[in-house]
């Protein structure tokens, strides 16, 4: 792949990717909904234990949602980028990042001096 922001195919390469990334996410997130759901203190139907565990699942799958709105929002952040045309470039001092440093992660927004 061609290590020119500026090209065509790096471009459509890190926009797949993101929109793979973002996708990915929508479904781990509805996939979860249930799980994220207020446990019901019906004391007949569940015991004061298992109550415990599921109010630490839902607890546990609510900070998972918040992790994936985050990141979801640093997708959405990089596609921005790439359709004002300022992706693979760092925002701070505005050289080229990396190749690598985009495979790793692509919504990486800094070079590795300026990270």
């Amino acid at each position: 792949m061609d290590n020119d922001p500026e090209s065509t195919e790096f471009k459509e390469h890190f926009r797949a990717r993101l929109i793979a990334e973002r996708e990915a996410l929508a479904v781990e997130s509805k996939e979860s909904e249930d799980s994220r759901k207020p446990v019901e203190l019906d004391q007949q139907s569940v015991g004061r234990l298992s109550r415990m565990d599921a109010m630490q699942g839902q607890a546990m799958a609510a900070a998972s949602e918040a992790r994936r709105k985050q990141r979801a929002a640093l997708v959405e952040a990089a596609l921005r980028r790439l359709d004002d045309g300022d992706y693979g470039y760092c925002i701070d001092c505005g050289e080229p990042i990396g190749i690598k440093r985009l495979e790793v992660d692509p919504v990486f927004p800094r070079c590795v001096r300026c990270a």
